[in-house]
């Protein structure tokens, strides 16, 4: 292998933003897609040839090089203010910056004990089995009690594992009000080299969710571009025309029928921001009780009292949107092993199940 040309030149001063390096380590799934400058630095005039990764890597302290190309991989690294690849060479009065879809932490994070369930844990990484109504990492207005301060109590006192702050060790995210499996990184190898695979989109995820209406075929895929909305910045929108957003890929099958609901399996080919919901609101399908995509009102069935006191029932037995991460299978980091994890339905969500199983047998009774 040869070297690149003048490679141990080091970066001069140029001026710059000082990042912290565990806010670069992550991949931008399922997250918010406004984008917050964590880095940013103007190449000195008098700068040769280096490779981007290279020049980073002198540029942010206590930063591998390794952990810079997974961000330029992941298009979180811009010159000129266009992703680039790690493979660049920087040149003279080249703007660099590093973007990241949340905003840079002003605090460090905590640790809490806050009970997890753990369905599996190596020298690694671990799964966590996390409940509706947990919000995955600190933010604005969310300083505490996030799965963030639950990780770093569990491993504070784990020798294995190799992150201060434990959102460096975030593969993926699931939304607060989603249940369901996630798989988080105990060093920076395996978060390297997990972060690849959903870059890839070489994962395996499948959701369970149940939605509005009925569909007229048993299985089918939703194709659409995924950005946030012009009108309400909070949620996001599909773009038919492709000429914004993100390419989002969602194939789901028909696991049973209700007549006014139906529940689905959803395997997500893309990990776009809130996909899964915005996908099925966009084709008719909000799922139910999800109410920033309007599912959290009567859309199908009849207009008869007791029916509309059946849904509210529902709505009070799972009060969040029906969506559950049910299935999450990846090449282990280490072993090179292929691994399947699986997580029951959570109990709210069964008894929205039962409830419609319910409906089913006495329908006829609802309608009068």
């Amino acid at each position: 292998m040869t070297a690149d040309y003048n490679e141990e030149m080091t970066p001069r001063n140029e001026t710059f933003t000082a990042p912290d390096c565990d806010d670069i380590d992550e991949v931008a799934e399922d997250e918010e897609d406004g984008l917050y400058e964590h880095f940013a630095v103007t190449v000195d005039k008098g700068q040769a040839l280096l490779r981007l990764d290279k020049y980073l890597t002198i540029r942010m302290e206590h930063c591998s090089r390794n952990r810079i190309q997974v961000a330029a991989d992941n298009g979180n690294v811009l010159v000129n203010g266009k992703p680039t690849k790690s493979s660049y060479k920087v040149k003279p009065f080249d703007r660099i910056q590093l973007v990241m879809p949340y905003p840079r932490r002003d605090n460090e994070v905590t640790a809490e004990d806050i009970p997890l369930e753990i369905p599996y844990e190596d020298a690694d990484l671990l799964i966590v089995n996390k409940p509706a109504g947990l919000v995955v990492h600190p933010g604005v207005g969310n300083h505490s009690g996030t799965l963030v301060n639950a990780l770093m109590y569990h491993l504070k006192d784990d020798e294995t594992a190799q992150y201060d702050n434990m959102r460096a060790g975030l593969v993926h995210r699931i939304d607060k009000n989603t249940s369901g499996l996630l798989v988080v990184a105990k060093n920076e190898e395996a978060h390297a080299r997990l972060a690849k695979q959903f870059f890839d989109h070489s994962i395996q995820r499948r959701y369970v969710a149940l939605v509005w209406g009925n569909f007229e075929e048993d299985e089918g895929t939703i194709t659409g571009n995924i950005g946030r909305s012009p009108k309400e910045r909070q949620n996001m929108y599909v773009f038919e025309d492709g000429s914004q957003g993100k390419h989002a890929v969602t194939h789901y099958k028909v696991l049973k029928r209700y007549g006014y609901v139906t529940l689905v399996e959803c395997r997500l080919e893309t990990g776009r921001t809130h996909q899964i919901r915005v996908h099925m609101a966009w084709k008719g399908h909000p799922l139910f009780n999800d109410e920033r995509y309007g599912g959290d009102r009567i859309l199908k069935g009849t207009t008869f009292a007791k029916y509309r006191q059946f849904v509210e029932n529902c709505f009070e037995v799972c009060p969040r949107q029906a969506l559950h991460a049910r299935l999450l299978g990846f090449v282990h980091p280490r072993t090179g092993n292929d691994v399947l994890f699986d997580s029951e339905l959570p109990d709210d969500f069964k008894a929205l199940l039962a409830k419609w199983d319910g409906y089913l047998a006495s329908r006829g009774e609802l309608n009068d």
